[in-house]
């Protein structure tokens, strides 16, 4: 279909207009379109099917990961360093890491743009339409817009109807809307162009579920035009948002050339302008610099740190489809989560009882022959599925799981009070009601609906067994506790009865349902997950915001809001609907924001837009939710957290997590999780980078001073050796015990911060310092007389007090500010045995012969080895105390 047409369908407020109207305008009658007709239709229109966004072919997925700065970094490093400096085996470690992590990536996103078909698949296969009159079924591919389409319960509606008929007609919108309980359709014209989806009572949407009931009505919307398609195309356009961990690593990335190219730069300068050296021995010498100052393992480190999350949070339910999601979720500001079936359980459930002019809760026992319990299962029409599963409307179902926790065995009393003709529920006049035959020759008259209209019909009232008569005083009070129940966002129903000697010929409303006696209200409500409140405080100690968007009804949102601690109760200004989102300006709601805790009756453009205003104020935003209306917002979000029970494959596959039990307190261990993560992360670049950073300046200060510098065999053990165990083991550091007080960092956070680029300044000098020490020490108090033995003494305890020391120096790492003996020196079993393997492996060159000539290292005395060990270990303590004296600064 054309984007015109398609315009030309979505600009229509269908439900605004009369049926009549509806259907002159799309050219069609009650007895639908001719073959001839519809054949053309589709031609003009197009298939009745959602389009098929450009797929990415795995060369297209595997070359973009070459993209980051970092990455590039590398490679050059790999290149320059082959070429020019002939370290071949340094270029292939380079080439290897690089070549791994992108496998990785690729692995971890092959299956993230899986929406839209998610969405092609959840459309139903037939139709039933009026084609020349007569009823046929037709794939619901061939729809076109002014079919008339026939529905009835278990049917999915297979396109964008304008109903025109509706006979007690009920269908499940929640994918779309979020509102649990099914909408009971009406013709009635809506006035207004600004309506909401929950609230077009005379529409029936694409893919939604008929529960309830028939219908008849027009196709008005298909394909792409539909709401389902408007979705669809959001989800195709929605731009992927870089993630805090991919811009950090860009921007430290930028650092590091910017420094590399700086220093190297100054060190060629220095040496052929004021030692006299050949420019290309400094040229060597420069490159031999730049190499080592990049940390080329990084990249692979911070992945497999990565993947080790997701292997964590795997284990406590929230499966990670996407990497960088788990260092996300450390940043995140603000918690935006879909109502229905994330922060509730998604399942009506009776919750208060009015009876005998008193409110009960539902879980007080309820006497078995109170009548109002009778009613509420009699005049139902709910079944029982072959596992003794209730099948039904999910309010009809409520007050059945209600009477069996109760003890009412509501089939055994069918079988002696059998139904034998009933009344079935109609939206004009909003009662239900069915006759059972007594034991004593009478009837039962058992009817439900909504109170003020069962009020009107009742002429007595159940009190204490009696049956007196109603008075205003009664009816009064009964109003008023309907209202009171009404106020805690619970879903009223009123009960009554009667018995009869015969069942009327007529069954007829004002012969049945008159003449009642009022037995009791019952309220039901959605609830909230017993975990949800806990986990919304936790967040908010966190320092995270929990905001909720639904579409369903404002007072039901507020109420829930209330309950979980999200909003005080009561906080109505805290609390804003779609409707009222619609008049303001993206300038003004971007100025407001902060103000709303709580968003009602909002549509999936409602949501995206709300996100953005968070990102657009500097936050990084989760968004939870598990329906088709919550996959644009879910893409949009920083990270999009989809339900792995009731989620539809629609909000999965735009997720970049999936809570496998559904529990929103997941999210909350997540975050937990995720800044674990973040902060490991940060120890593994403080450890590194300190470590490159005593290398380069060994190595500047060396050449400036004439003095010999480390050979490039050595740098490259120690970077081999030193850098990849500890700095992996270090991603697997416990959580530090305060990591949940802190507010988040933040969107304008980096790795640098809280510290750690001055921590990562001093330490590094404080190794270059350290070495050069040993080095010049060595050239002073020489063991040996000769020049040659004395050089190559110095040479090798300066290489071994570099290597030993870092090995030290991760223990330092283990907190930016903490004290060691705070956090734990061998808490960590995986970092123990790293540091004893790398220790074991720079010790292995000095003992094992032949070694010692290939990395040209002499045969230290066990004078000089207690020289490099204290020097080594000296660096621990130095750090301590640094770190005392920043901690009494007030830093933690």
């Amino acid at each position: 279909m054309s984007e015109e047409n398609k315009k030309e369908q979505l600009s229509q407020a269908f439900y605004a207009q009369e049926a009549q109207h509806v259907l002159e305008e799309m050219q069609t009658d009650a007895n639908g379109l001719t073959n001839d007709e519809a054949q053309k239709r589709l031609s003009e229109y197009g298939p009745n099917e959602l389009e098929e966004g450009k797929k990415k072919s795995m060369a297209q997925k595997f070359f973009e990961q070459f993209k980051d700065l970092m990455i590039i970094v590398l490679l050059a490093a790999a290149i320059i360093s082959a070429v020019v400096s002939h370290e071949v085996v340094d270029s292939i470690i380079i080439l290897a890491v690089v070549i791994i992590n992108a496998i990785m990536g690729v692995v971890q996103e092959a299956k993230a743009e899986q929406a839209i078909e998610a969405l092609r698949e959840m459309s139903t296969p037939n139709a039933n339409v009026l084609r020349n009159g007569h009823t046929v079924t037709i794939k619901s591919d061939e729809l076109v817009p002014g079919d008339i389409v026939l529905l009835e319960a278990g049917d999915v509606v297979p396109a964008d109807l304008r109903l025109l008929e509706a006979s007690s007609l009920k269908i499940e919108e929640a994918a779309l809307t979020g509102e649990s309980v099914p909408v009971e359709k009406e013709l009635t014209v809506i006035d207004g162009t600004d309506v909401g989806i929950g609230d077009r009572v005379n529409m029936a949407y694409s893919n939604s579920n008929v529960t309830y009931g028939r219908g008849k009505g027009v196709v008005v919307n298909t394909g792409m035009g539909t709401e389902v398609g408007k979705i669809a195309g959001m989800l195709a356009s929605a731009q992927e948002t870089e993630t805090p961990l991919k811009r950090n690593l860009n921007e430290l990335g930028k650092f590091l050339t910017i420094a590399i190219i700086i220093i190297a730069v100054i060190m060629f300068f220095v040496g052929t302008i004021f030692n006299n050296t050949s420019w290309v021995d400094m040229l060597l010498t420069s490159i031999s610099l730049a190499v080592a100052a990049i940390p080329e393992g990084l990249p692979a480190i911070v992945t497999i740190i990565l993947a080790l999350g997701t292997q964590v949070m795997a284990k406590r339910n929230a499966v990670i489809r996407k990497l960088p999601a788990v260092e996300t979720l450390g940043a995140t500001d603000i918690i935006a989560s879909d109502k229905t079936g994330t922060l509730t359980l998604n399942q009506m459930t009776v919750e208060k009882l009015f009876v005998n002019n008193k409110q009960h809760a539902a879980s007080e026992d309820i006497p078995l022959d109170n009548m109002a319990l009778k009613v509420m299962n009699f005049a139902n029409d709910t079944k029982f599925g072959e596992e003794g599963n209730l099948i039904g409307d999910p309010t009809e179902t409520a007050l059945v799981q209600f009477g069996m926790d109760q003890g009412f065995h509501v089939r055994d009393l069918v079988n002696q009070e059998p139904r034998i003709a009933d009344l079935p529920f109609d939206s004009d006049r909003k009662l239900m009601s069915t006759i059972h035959q007594q034991e004593d020759g009478r009837y039962l008259v058992a009817v439900k609906g909504a109170p003020d209209v069962l009020l009107g019909r009742t002429s007595k009232v159940l009190l204490d067994g009696q049956e007196l008569p109603m008075t205003d005083e009664e009816k009064e009070k009964i109003l008023f506790n309907n209202t009171d129940l009404a106020k805690q966002a619970l879903r009223v129903l009123g009960m009554a009865y009667k018995y009869v000697d015969q069942v009327p010929e007529n069954l007829e409303s004002e012969i049945v349902e008159n003449d009642l006696v009022f037995a009791g209200l019952v309220g039901m409500i959605d609830p909230e997950r017993a975990e949800a409140a806990d986990a919304v405080r936790l967040a908010k100690e966190a320092g995270i915001r929990p905001i909720m968007i639904t579409g369903d009804h404002r007072d039901t949102a507020e109420a829930i809001a209330g309950r979980l601690g999200i909003i005080k109760p009561g906080d109505d200004d805290a609390v804003l609907t779609g409707a009222e989102l619609n008049k303001m300006s993206d300038e003004e709601f971007a100025q407001k924001v902060a103000h709303y805790s709580v968003y009602a009756r909002v549509s999936p453009e409602h949501k995206v837009r709300i996100v953005k205003a968070w990102q657009q104020e500097g936050k990084v935003v989760a968004m939870t939710g598990d329906g088709v209306n919550d996959a644009p917002s879910l893409k949009q979000a920083d990270i999009g957290v989809g339900m792995g029970i009731t989620g539809t494959e629609v909000s999965k596959g735009a997720s970049d997590m999936v809570l496998a039990d559904d529990n929103f307190a997941t999210i909350v261990v997540a975050v937990e999780e995720g800044r674990k993560v973040f902060s490991n992360i940060q120890k593994a670049i403080q450890y590194l980078l300190a470590a490159n950073l005593g290398e380069v300046l060994t190595l500047f200060l060396a050449t400036l001073w004439g003095w010999d510098s480390l050979l490039p065999i050595h740098l490259l053990w120690i970077n081999l050796v030193t850098d990849t165990f500890p700095a992996i083991a270090l991603g697997m550091e416990p959580a530090e015990k305060d990591l949940m007080k802190h507010a988040p960092r933040g969107r304008s956070s980096n790795f640098f911060s809280g510290g750690v680029m001055s921590s990562i300044i001093y330490q590094g000098i404080l190794e270059a310092a350290t070495v050069l020490f040993v080095y010049w020490s060595a050239i002073q108090w020489p063991v040996h007389n000769m020049y040659d033995a004395i050089h190559a003494d110095a040479l090798t305890m300066a290489f071994a007090t570099l290597g030993l020391m870092q090995l030290f120096h991760a223990f330092n790492v283990k907190s930016i500010h903490q004290s060691l003996f705070k956090v734990g020196a061998f808490r960590n079993k995986a970092f123990n045995w790293a540091i004893l393997l790398s220790f074991a492996l720079m010790l292995v060159i000095f003992i094992v012969p032949g070694l010692n000539d290939i990395f040209r290292v002499a045969h230290l005395d066990l004078y000089q080895w207690g020289i490099v060990l204290g020097a080594s270990f000296a660096i621990i303590p130095v750090v301590e105390i640094v770190k005392a004296i920043q901690r009494a600064m007030g830093r933690k």
